[in-house]
Formats: structure tokens, sequence, C-alpha cells
């Protein structure tokens, strides 16, 4: 399956990103291009998104993004680490998925993988002859510009955490 979702592109180098926010920005930038998936143009400052999701110097600890995402989103919403199988689920049913690479936080120091540390909206997958294909929106860096990227998934596997967002479907009741 060569399924892309449109995300809007967002470099977490861009301008209105505060310049001590830039080099660890890639986790909120990954929550703002998930979010205005589901609402365009609701959400304009990626600075204060910052702030709200608890981003540091480091990055994004997971258990920050997934807590605090949900407090923005509501009860009406699920954001929750997944697996794979669950990853290529979500891609199916049209629904952006949260990935980040992290060699420091795993103690995989001595890997090689498409990103020592990273949070990218997975838009889409392919299974082809080498294996599972995940296509990336990646946030870019000061000399790359945001862009769809395809990484394989198996030599990356020990790195990567997932994290779903969707709206929960509320079933009418039979009266």
């Amino acid at each position: 399956m060569k399924n892309i979702l449109a995300l809007k592109k967002k470099s977490q180098f861009d301008p209105d990103i505060h310049k001590r926010y830039r080099a660890s920005a890639c986790g909120p930038v990954t929550a703002y291009t998930i979010l205005d998936y589901y609402f365009p143009n609701h959400f304009q400052d990626i600075n204060q998104l910052y702030k709200r999701l608890g981003g540091t110097a480091i990055g994004l600890f997971t258990w920050r993004f997934v807590r605090n995402l949900a407090k923005i989103l509501g009860d009406d919403w699920v954001v929750a680490a997944c697996s794979i199988e669950e990853v290529k689920r979500q891609i199916d049913k049209g629904n952006p998925v949260a990935a980040k690479f992290d060699k420091w936080f795993r103690w995989k120091w001595r890997g090689r993988y498409s990103f020592d540390y990273h949070w990218v909206p997975v838009v889409g997958y392919e299974e082809c002859e080498y294996g599972l294909m995940l296509f990336i929106h990646d946030n870019g860096s000061k000399n790359r510009p945001c862009q769809i990227r395809k990484v394989p998934y198996a030599p990356n596997r020990d790195i990567l955490t997932f994290v779903k967002v969707y709206k929960k479907i509320r079933q009418q009741d039979d009266l």
C-alpha cells in the first residue's frame, strides 16, 4: 500500500518558531502538523504549543507528548502509544501517527539509524521486497527543508515509539 496522507509542511526551523526552541521543536511541530490535519488553521502558535506539551531543550518525552496532547484534545480523542501494526491500521483509516526516533534514551548509542533523535508524523507506509517502509513528514533541520521521506522500519525498530491520535467514534443510543 502506498497511500500518503497530506499534512501541512512545517519546519521546526521556520522563522515563526522561537530561536531557542528550534533545535528541540520536532515534537511540538509533529503535534502541530497532526493537529492541523484535524483542525486546519486552528492552532497557529507553535511556541505556545511547545510550552503546553512540555518541550525541553533536550526534546519532548513520549509520556509528556501523550499526556499533554490528550489534555489539549479532550476526552473525545485517543492519544496513546501503539504498535507498528496499529500504525498501519491508523494510516489505513486516514489518521497520521506520531513517531519518535530516540537512540539516546533507548541506550542504542552505537547503532546506525535514520535519525538519532527526532519526532516526525508517519503519513504512509509500503510493504516492499526490502520490508516495511514508513513515509514520514520530516520536520527538517537547519540545512534541510521539511519533506516527505521514506525510511525503513526494520533497522530503526529498536529506537522507534509510535503515538496514535484519533477522534473516538461515539455510537448513537438506539432510542
